[in-house]
This record gives structure tokens, C-alpha cells and sequence, in this order.
């Protein structure tokens, strides 16, 4: 993986204006540790930088191709999965390759195909290829939106960045938010509306779309979406073409030229991962496969079992990693270095986010990538097959709001009254909501049951899925680590969509017909373990430090965090911290002390991008 910017400028010769790219690509250094490089013509400028993962000598970028009189060049963050099959066709079709990067291949595919070159792809990716000859920029992001891409227009001037930092690193855009903006922040987060980049006119790329900018001005479409279809397999049938999708999925994503390891949770998701990728390593003659897991110092003495985590990791872990002969390697997090690293998150992901489930993952992946360079991570399983508590209960279909936005009343309760006339934010969230059903793909005359699932799939998808990739991109980015998610193979995502509910849940169990694609390469019982998601800090020293933390800023008057919230029931609710919300706010894992630490989150954010409210 890698991090891209770039400047089109049709009043400006980008020649002279070197310095503001560089700062740019400065700002993403973190994503491309290993090298860095810019290209500049008349109006445009492109810069990268490099995390070297396959052809480490021959993929260097910006990468530039001459065809005719017209030079194209690009650059690429992600990474390409049918890499041989395309290398092949256009080598068929005479083209001649100087290395074996997939960067290589993607460009002599566009230069070949032109933008219909994205149908054929198979990765995750965010890349702009510019024509000069042509005076056209095109941009596109993989289908379920797995590699990030911002842009924003100023006048006659193109900018585009993988991180929103790179954006703010120019003169013309400033850190203003709006009251959508604001909303996004303090009423969505740590969700975000598709395409909204939060800061006034700054948008994200949807997944699934391409972007053309000239002379003429920009457009966006896109050329992926799901297609709704009557699912005639059975069963069985069923299994076995998830078990093929899969393990081809997972196959085609071992391949790298550094080292490579799974993100092991015992769960069924990361554990099925983990069953290929060891089964490969085997076959392949190889050395045991590294896997990582993650927890709290003191967690087995404080965990309370509940309904979104009925139990702990650890045995799993233990369980999965000695069935199936991997080195392991558990990784313990203690209460100071997680509260510190509140703010770490925050200029990884550049917005406030899942507070410490964000700041747990950045020192995961710190910590893993010390051995590794790719991780294969289970994101994205409970979206595609239907994991989560709220695909099981048809009242979360009926309520007509997002399922994991729970706690509305008492979260708007600890805004300023003139926050909450300004941002109306039941009003906001139902907007966002419906204008999400309008776009799900329906199926004429479907079950009615099966339509809500369907329902709950798409919102699940483009919302609560979106903020998890997010994460995962920035903070294991942050530290120059990159994790790819088989759960995401657009080919397995197509096929599963269509999948009926009631035959999702196959025997009774939630993601029954994945557990039964799986049979035979994990144990019994694993097989048939109860979802548990991503594990959080259950220590009271953890949810004291946060307290406190919020109690000194409620005590600065300088803080800019003051004027947005109510502080008489923020510290209201201080004192009652650890039974404020009843359930999770936000998702399966947010609770008082997330809440106390997304706070934290919002005020740091605020200071240091200094943001101003419009």
C-alpha cells in the first residue's frame, strides 16, 4: 500500500509550484516509508509514496508510459489480485513489461482499455492516471471502497490525497467545517455519510466510482454496483461456490514479495483466513505461518460477558493457533499506552473515530509490523453474511434508523442546546437514512422478510462496514502496515449478496452457510463459536484515566470542545460513567468510556487541525 496526492491546475504552472507538492506528500510519509517521488508538467503535479510489498526494485512510481506522442503516468495505492491473468492478455496484445508490478500492469491496462480497464480488475485500489496529451485526469477506487481517496475543487484547481492531512497541507484548502460537517462529526461519527470528506467542500470517491477531470470540468459515475438477482442454488451448492470464492480470495492475497501474516481473533472469520494461509505456507514448503492477536492487560479478571462479546479471545487464539501449526504471537495493551494513544489515532485517521478501538488497532499494528509487512484480516465476513445481533431481530428492520446508531437521546443530550438546533440531528440522521433505502438494489416481488435483509445488508455495507475498513486502512497505515481483507473480493460480495437470509442463517446459526462452506478446515468448535467483535479494555483504571482526562478539559476554558457540548451533563455524566448508556452507543463496542474518549478525540481534533466552525 501506498499514499497518493495530485494537483491539477488549468490557471497555474505547476512547475514553480514544487514546494506545496512535496508538503503534500510529506504528510503521507507514513504510508510510504520505504520511498517517495513526484512528477510534475505544466498543470499537473503527481506525488507518492512508496510501502514496497511486490517488485520492490522495478514498481517504482510516479510511473510514467509513453504510447504514440502521449505520455500517461500514474499513481497507485492498493493492492492488484489478478495480476498474472491481466499480465498475460496484455502481453498477448503486445505490450512489454520492465518489472512484475502490479503498478505496471494497471497502467498498460489503462492505456490499452482506457477507463473501462476498471471491469477487469480484481484488488483494492485508489488511483489517478494522468493523460498529457489528453489534459485528463481519471481517478477510481475499488468496489467496497477498501483504499481511501479524497479530492476537492478550488476554482479552476483539482486536489486529490489519500488522507485528508495531504489536502490540508495546501493553501487552498482550509480546516472550515460546516453544519453537515459538524453533524458528521457529532451525530454520524465515528460514522460518515458516503463521498462526505467532513470539511467543507472535500469529498471522498465513493467505492465503485471512477472520476474525470479536463478542461471541460469533472464528472463522477460509477461502474460497480450490486445487482439484485432470484438466488437459485441450494444449499449445498451454496457452500461449496462460497468455499471456492473464498479460498481463492484468500489464496490470491498471500501473494507478496516481504513477509506476510494473519490477524487472529479465534473467531470463525479470522481463523478461516488463517486455515488457507497456513494450508498454502504447507503445500508451499514454507515456514510456519506468523499470526497476531490482541488484548488488554487484566481483561481475563474484569471481562463480564454480555450479548454483543458473550466470551474472550485467548483460548480461541490458543485453540486455532495449535490445531493449525502457526508461530502466534499475543500482544498485551496496558491502560497508559492506550489512553495515550487517543490522539495518535486521531491524526492517523484525521477525524474523530471509535476512540480506543481505534487507538488499540495503531498499536497492533505498530507492534506486528516489527515481523511483517501484510496482514490478512476478517473484516467485512459479518457484513456479507448477515454476523451482526441486528440481522436477527426484525425489530431492527421495523425502527427506521441506522440499527448501530443506538443511545440517540442521551448522546444529543450531552450537546450544547444551540449545537442541537443547528444540527436537528434526528431530522439529519433520517435524512441520511432514507436517502441510503432510496439507492438499495430491490429485487421485484422478494419475501418480505428477505427484503429487509436485503435492507440491512446495504446499510450495513456502505455505512458501519465503511467505518471499519476506514479504521483498518489508518491506523495499520499510520505504521506502514498493510491488511488486506478477503471478505471484500468483490466476486465473493456479488455472489453472497443474493444469498436469502433464511439461507445465510443455514441451520439455525447466524452465518450458518459460511460455517458450512467451512467444515473441514477448522475445528468443531470453533466452527460453530458465537460472534465476539474486536476486543476492548474492560479495566476500571481504563474508564478512571479517560474520566479524568474529559474533567480536565471541562476545566479549560480555553478548550474548543466547551462551546459544542453541554458541560453540565458531560459532568453529570462523569459521575455516573460505567452506567450511562445501557447498551452501546455506537456498534457492539462503545460505551462510557468510548464515549468519554470520542470526546477526547473531538476536542483534540479540534486544537490541533485547528478547525473553524462556519
Amino acid at each position: 500500500m501506498c499514499g497518493i496526492t495530485g494537483w491539477i491546475d488549468w490557471d497555474a504552472d505547476l512547475t514553480r509550484q514544487r514546494p506545496i507538492l512535496e508538503a503534500m506528500n510529506k504528510t503521507q510519509c507514513h504510508r510510504g516509508p520505504d520511498a517517495g517521488g513526484v512528477w510534475f508538467s505544466t498543470h499537473a503535479a503527481l506525488g507518492h509514496r512508496r510501502l514496497a510489498v511486490i517488485d520492490p526494485a522495478g514498481g517504482g512510481q510516479p510511473m510514467l508510459r509513453c504510447r504514440g506522442d502521449n505520455t500517461y503516468v500514474i499513481v497507485y495505492n492498493g493492492e492488484l489480485y489478478n495480476t498474472p491473468e491481466l499480465r498475460r492478455t496484455l502481453a498477448a496484445r503486445g505490450h512489454i513489461f520492465s518489472g512484475h508490478s502490479d503498478t505496471e500492469v494497471l497502467l498498460l491496462s489503462y492505456i490499452e482499455w482506457g477507463k473501462d480497464c476498471v471491469e477487469r480488475l480484481n484488488g483494492i485500489y485508489a488511483l489517478a492516471i494522468w493523460s498529457e496529451q489528453d489534459q485528463s485526469l481519471f481517478m477510481t477506487r475499488d468496489r467496497l471502497g477498501v483504499k481511501p481517496l479524497f479530492y476537492a475543487r478550488r476554482g479552476n484547481a483539482l486536489l486529490f490525497g489519500s488522507e485528508l492531512k495531504a489536502l490540508l497541507a495546501h493553501p487552498a484548502i482550509q480546516p472550515q467545517v460546516d453544519a453537515d460537517g459538524l453533524a458528521e462529526v457529532l451525530i454520524m461519527c465515528p460514522g460518515r455519510t458516503p463521498g462526505h470528506g467532513v470539511f467543507s467542500n472535500v469529498y471522498e470517491l465513493k467505492p465503485g466510482h471512477c472520476l474525470i477531470y479536463n478542461r471541460r470540468g469533472l464528472y463522477t459515475y460509477h461502474y460497480w454496483q450490486l445487482e439484485s438477482r432470484p438466488h437459485e442454488d441450494d444449499p449445498e451448492s451454496t457452500a461449496a461456490k462460497v468455499r471456492d470464492l473464498f479460498c481463492d480470495a484468500v489464496t490470491r492475497q498471500l501473494v507478496a514479495d516481504v513477509p506476510v501474516c494473519t490477524l487472529l481473533s479465534g473467531g470463525l472469520d479470522s481463523s478461516a483466513i488463517t486455515a488457507v494461509a497456513a494450508g498454502d505456507r504447507r503445500q508451499a514448503g514454507a515456514e510456519a505461518l506468523h499470526t497476531w492477536s490482541v488484548d488488554y492487560k487484566d481483561n481475563d479478571r474484569y471481562f463480564v460477558p454480555n450479548l454483543f462479546q458473550p466470551n474472550t479471545d485467548a483460548p480461541w487464539v490458543k485453540r486455532v493457533s495449535e490445531s493449525l501449526g502457526t508461530e502466534h504471537h499475543a500482544f498485551i495493551i496496558d491502560t497508559p499506552e492506550l489512553a495515550e494513544a487517543l490522539t495518535t489515532a486521531v491524526r492517523a485517521r484525521d477525524l474523530p473515530g471509535m476512540a480506543d478501538v481505534d487507538a488499540s488497532l495503531y498499536l497492533f499494528s505498530r507492534a506486528v509490523k516489527q515481523l511483517a509487512t501484510v496482514a490478512l484480516s476478517g473484516e467485512c465476513a459479518d457484513e456479507i453474511f448477515g454476523g451482526y445481533p441486528w440481522f436477527h431481530k426484525p425489530r431492527a428492520a421495523t425502527e427506521g434508523t441506522f440499527p448501530w446508531l443506538r443511545g440517540s437521546d442521551e448522546r444529543v443530550s450531552m450537546l450544547a442546546p444551540e449545537i442541537i438546533d443547528l444540527l436537528q440531528p434526528e431530522a439529519y440522521v433520517n435524512r441520511r437514512y432514507q436517502e441510503t433505502l432510496a439507492e438499495v438494489p430491490r429485487l421485484p416481488n422478494e419475501k418480505l422478510r428477505d427484503a429487509q435483509h436485503r435492507e440491512m445488508m446495504y446499510l450495513t455495507m456502505n455505512w458501519f462496514m465503511a467505518v471499519l475498513l476506514e479504521r483498518k486502512d489508518r491506523m495499520s497505515m499510520a505504521v506502514g502496515l498493510e491488511v488486506r481483507v478477503p471478505f471484500c473480493d468483490h466476486r465473493l460480495v456479488e455472489y453472497t449478496w443474493n444469498i436469502p437470509g433464511s439461507m445465510k442463517n443455514f441451520g439455525g446459526m447466524e452465518k450458518g452457510i459460511l460455517r458450512r462452506a467451512l467444515a473441514g478446515l477448522l475445528p468443531e468448535e470453533v466452527l460453530s463459536r458465537r460472534k465476539s467483535p474486536y476486543p476492548k479494555s474492560y479495566h476500571p483504571a481504563y474508564l478512571n484515566t479517560v474520566r479524568q482526562m474529559v474533567l480536565e478539559i471541562l476545566e479549560d476554558n480555553s478548550s474548543p470542545l466547551l462551546p459544542l457540548i453541554n458541560v453540565d451533563n458531560v459532568r453529570s455524566m462523569t459521575k455516573s460513567a460505567g452506567s450511562f448508556f445501557n447498551k452501546p452507543f455506537y456498534g457492539q463496542l462503545m460505551t462510557d468510556a468510548q464515549f468519554l474518549a470520542y470526546l477526547i478525540q473531538v476536542d483534540t481534533w479540534l486544537r490541533e487541525y485547528k478547525v473553524v466552525i462556519s
